[in-house]
């Protein structure tokens, strides 16, 4: 009899010290919510990047997960993504097509900073392919600015689309100052892609107000960043709006040069 109660005594020490010392179940899995994350951070880059059939297969997989786990943000942040990404490849009813998606999401979950900024994703399509006027997206976007105030990215987002409409109604000053807020957050939050293209607009700017010496050493500086970061169809880019700046500027010799770069640079990355 004493025998068996020591052994039942010596197994309920077992048994609690195996409880005691198994691992606690995690609150939560977000092993596809972090996977969609990277792939949709991976996307934008190739968007940037020109590589257009690449940013597609991550762009679809990052949405795909997103729905898979119902996860809202996602859900509407790869749909402005993919809208982008579908407007440079001029499919232009799709890519408006996934921005009112994103506008529907955020209204029917009540997420008014997505909202917002699903409305600016919008406005900036609407802009670049003459759907809108100038004036109506630079209202919108100031307006729905305001609710942009968590997201650095997407204040940053907002800053560029208002420089675009303030460049279009010939703002020029106004203009640059706008894409320069937007171009201090990507520098200091590291994104680099973007602030080479925010030397782009500021140099397309500035052309456009007749600061061609200002024009080029934008030009160098998106340059100097595409470098970095390996990224030829900006550097494609640059050189070739280089060269248009020269040839505003008479300088035949140099434009020629700058053309001949960017089409080397282009033919080489394929």
């Amino acid at each position: 009899m004493k025998k068996n109660i020591f052994f039942i005594f010596l197994a309920a020490l077992i048994l609690s010290g195996s409880c005691s010392s198994a691992p606690k179940k995690p609150a939560e899995i977000v092993v596809l919510r972090r996977q969609a994350e990277q792939e949709l951070d991976l996307g934008n880059k190739a968007v940037v990047h020109g590589q257009y059939n690449n940013a597609l297969l991550l762009l679809t997989e990052a949405k795909r997960k997103a729905v898979s786990v119902d996860d809202v943000s996602l859900v509407i942040r790869t749909s402005l993504s993919y809208g982008n990404l579908l407007l440079s490849m001029n499919r232009i009813n799709e890519a408006f097509a996934e921005w009112d998606s994103a506008i529907a999401e955020a209204q029917r979950f009540g997420n008014t900073e997505l909202l917002s900024v699903s409305r600016i994703f919008r406005a900036k399509g609407s802009l670049l392919t003459g759907r809108d006027t100038a004036r109506n997206v630079l209202d919108l976007t100031i307006r729905e600015q305001a609710n942009i105030v968590k997201d650095r990215y997407y204040i940053a987002f907002s800053w560029q689309v208002r420089g675009l409409a303030l460049r279009a109604l010939e703002s020029y000053t106004e203009a640059e100052n706008s894409i320069r807020r937007g171009l201090e957050i990507h520098e200091k939050d590291r994104y680099l892609e973007d602030a080479s293209y925010d030397w782009y607009i500021i140099a397309s700017i500035r052309s456009l107000a007749g600061n061609y010496s200002g024009a080029i050493q934008a030009l160098e500086e998106a340059i100097a960043i595409d470098r970095r970061i390996e990224n030829s169809w900006g550097l494609a880019a640059s050189w070739k709006a280089l060269g248009d700046v020269y040839t505003k500027m008479g300088r035949s010799n140099e434009a020629a040069s700058a053309h001949a770069r960017s089409k080397a640079i282009t033919e080489a990355a394929n």
